[in-house]
């Protein structure tokens, strides 16, 4: 929508944070309209950080979409906790998100991985607002307790109960953060929905449909490149990508028997390209085996340090 010239418009960063699976990118897809992040069940899906841009009324909101902080392990792990960390910085609000479910089952009613989160909020001294997620999973006792624990740690201005998925809470979480953006022009164009490149975005889809297909540890050791987009005259895209493997051994379970497993991936993804670019695809994907994790440049291509 054009905003009202006759009216101050308003503009902020926030940015979303929490642990992995607490339905950071569910909530960015939700509130900018169209999927921008990919979600599937596994834990640590998010590896980048994504802005998605919404606009409320006269308020344009530039969501920060950050990878699930928790005790990182490898290099990856940490190159995307930092960048995670990162976001809030870089942002002028930040939103905690915490799986309520997980937390309801969790000793003192807060999961570990929140926990340390909250733990750096208090050496920062930053105060956030709490988002506790899939609220509909919760029955009402243990979502008080749930509150009350998250509230007793002084680090939160304000809490809301939400569910990213079916929306409820999501327009009170929205209009409480448009209530404290500061006037100014928006940042973006009004059709915007985000600052990634869709080369990234083609990336994110074809990796989102391998971590649905592929089962077990496999999908932590993938990742996959758009190699090149190809304008085509008709209106079409030819996009090449490569899905990047760690060994040998484990390109027979991408490619599956007969090629079903890759050509299964590729359908999938390609109608999902069809549906957000809004044109037709030309999808063609590669398997190669590669040490990926040790790479800075497939790094610097996620948007990811990777000194950190």
């Amino acid at each position: 929508m054009t905003p009202d010239t006759d009216r101050e418009t308003k503009f902020g960063f926030v940015a979303l944070l929490g642990a992995p699976n607490a339905g950071k990118s569910t909530l960015l897809n939700r509130v900018v309209g169209s999927k921008l992040a990919i979600v599937t069940p596994k834990v640590q899906t998010t590896r980048t950080r994504m802005t998605g841009i919404a606009i409320i009324g006269q308020a344009q909101i530039a969501f920060i979409d950050t990878p699930g902080i928790f005790a990182p392990k490898r290099r990856l792990d940490r190159a995307m906790v930092a960048a995670a960390w990162s976001g809030m910085s870089d942002a002028d609000t930040s939103v905690l998100m915490v799986d309520a479910d997980r937390a309801a089952k969790a000793k003192g009613s807060i999961d570990p991985d929140s926990l340390n989160i909250i733990e750096g909020f208090k050496k920062s001294g930053s105060k956030v607002i709490l988002a506790l997620n899939k609220i509909d999973m919760v029955p009402r006792e243990q979502l008080l307790k749930v509150t009350e624990a998250h509230n007793e740690t002084g680090v939160f201005a304000k809490i809301f109960m939400i569910s990213a998925t079916t929306g409820d809470g999501v327009d009170d979480l929205l209009d409480n953060l448009v209530s404290h953006l500061s006037v100014g022009p928006w940042h973006y164009p009004e059709d915007q929905l985000s600052d990634a490149p869709l080369r990234l975005l083609a990336a994110e889809i074809t990796r989102e449909q391998a971590f649905l297909q592929l089962h077990q540890e496999l999908p932590y050791a993938l990742a996959v490149e758009t190699d090149s987009w190809q304008e085509r005259d008709d209106g079409s895209a030819r996009i090449d990508q490569t899905i990047l493997i760690k060994r040998e051994s484990q390109k027979g379970m991408v490619v599956g028997k007969g090629g079903m497993r890759i050509k299964a991936i590729s359908t999938a993804a390609r109608k999902e390209m069809i549906e957000n670019f809004d044109r037709e695809i030309h999808l063609f994907l590669h398997v190669k085996v590669r040490d990926w994790m040790d790479k800075p440049d497939h790094y610097r291509e996620m948007g990811l340090n990777f000194k950190s």
